[in-house]
């Protein structure tokens, strides 16, 4: 939440994710102009995690645990394109509905953004290399993309709050742990969820699935 990371903390995630949100937005602004039409393709993949990320249940005190809602977008567009809509959706929900804030958008869009859907868009391409169905493949790519999100989450409270006996391993298991409790059948609703909704849009033509390129 707003405030929560100490202002070192903060400011260096934030310095990460940058260089990663820049290049997310020329690799947008390519998309864009090759495929005019994918824009409400895009659009469809920002509202999908807008959504799914704002249902939110109370876990670690400063944080939550909720969908993500990022491998839909991985998965059509690839992880630089979701590190732009994923800072968007964080953006908005910082400002208008008090989940996350500004000073910690750094440290949220790193987890939710940038690590989530690179690990979503592995998963894809991997279960395509190994011929697994396409449902499958979608699955497993949303239900590891939300948990790797909160295993980020877990790493970034650990080393801004390691534990006073057992340190950053200790603080890790912990925070990990309580995250565990909500956040494992929230993600297997989550590939459950992104399932479907893929089922639908390919179903009305409005997608098409072959695994996007980074």
């Amino acid at each position: 939440m707003e405030g929560f990371l100490p202002a070192q903390h903060a400011l260096a995630w934030s310095a990460i994710s940058a260089p990663f949100v820049v290049a997310g937005a020329r690799r947008l602004k390519r998309v864009i102009e090759e495929r005019p039409e994918a824009r409400l393709q895009l659009a469809a993949a920002a509202g999908f995690t807008f959504v799914l990320s704002a249902l939110k249940l109370p876990s670690v005190t400063g944080s939550c645990s909720h969908p993500t809602g990022t491998g839909l977008g991985a998965v059509m567009f690839g992880p630089p394109v979701m590190a732009v809509l994923g800072t968007l959706v964080l953006l908005f929900q910082g400002l208008l509905v008090a989940h996350g804030g500004i000073t910690t958008l750094g440290a949220n869009v790193f987890s939710m953004a940038i690590a989530g859907p690179w690990v979503a868009w592995a998963t894809w391409r991997l279960a395509i290399r190994l011929g697994l169905p396409v449902t499958a493949g979608i699955f497993l790519a949303a239900f590891l993309g939300d948990l790797a999100t909160y295993v980020v989450t877990s790493l970034q409270l650990a080393l801004a709050f390691p534990d006073a006996a057992t340190g950053l391993t200790g603080a890790f298991a912990k925070f990990a742990g309580i995250f565990a409790i909500t956040q494992l059948p929230l993600a297997v609703a989550e590939g459950l969820v992104t399932v479907v909704v893929v089922n639908a849009l390919v179903g009305r033509g409005m997608i098409r699935i072959e695994g996007a390129r980074p």
